[in-house]
């Protein structure tokens, strides 16, 4: 098992960890737009297993037309055995160090404290560029993921979390993306719609990179 966080003073937004709340959708942080989605993609151990190796290591953001830059793992030992509690709020951190993990083209996957840019469009026109830090990441028998958090650079300030369950009631494996956005950039300021539209085209294309046989959505 393996779970890490971050410090929260890393980041361009105060409600870290947020997207962890069970309420986020009814109760987003101030001036921010939530979102969630949830697929069910297959089930099985199998499928968890190589749903999750996809998305630690980046999977979802490069099928979804974004390119990776400037991976840059944290300095000196990872935060270990940390979680968010039911409010969304960070538990204290113990350290211990990881063995850190590489895809076939050298990236690391995903890691507490790791920054990383992203570059690239959406619908032709809506920038996805931004300078972001890995706050958690989970590794546990039945859930793998990662919170994803706006350092700066960015048409919009926030948070998405990345979360894979293997369900032991019906053998299940869900994968399910959460976030919210603050618009930064004057354009999404001016029409809100555009954050929306955005966010939906990411989530689209986050879910058919971890699902490429389209699962049933909710």
């Amino acid at each position: 098992m393996r779970r890490g966080t971050f410090r929260e003073g890393t980041v361009d937004y105060a409600a870290v960890g947020a997207t962890h709340a069970p309420d986020l959708m009814q109760y987003p942080p101030e001036r921010s737009l939530p979102a969630e989605e949830s697929w069910r993609i297959g089930s099985g151990e199998d499928r968890f297993r190589t749903a999750g190796d996809a998305l630690l290591s980046w999977t979802a953001q490069r099928a979804a037309g974004l390119s990776l830059e400037d991976v840059r793992p944290a300095a000196g030992p990872s935060y270990a055995g940390v979680s968010f509690d039911a409010e969304g709020n960070a538990v204290a951190p113990g350290k211990h160090e990881q063995e850190q993990r590489f895809d076939a083209e050298g990236t690391p996957y995903a890691g507490a404290g790791m920054t990383l840019r992203v570059h690239g469009r959406v619908k032709g026109l809506l920038s996805v560029d931004a300078e972001l830090r890995v706050i958690a990441v989970t590794e546990q028998p039945r859930r793998i993921g990662f919170v994803l958090g706006t350092v700066g650079d960015s048409v919009v300030s926030g948070e998405e979390s990345f979360d894979l369950e293997w369900r032991e009631d019906n053998d299940e494996v869900w994968f399910t993306v959460r976030a919210f956005d603050a618009p930064v950039a004057m354009l999404y300021r001016t029409i809100p719609a555009l954050v929306k539209a955005r966010r939906k085209e990411l989530f689209a294309r986050y879910l058919r990179a971890i699902s490429p046989l389209y699962a049933t959505p909710i």
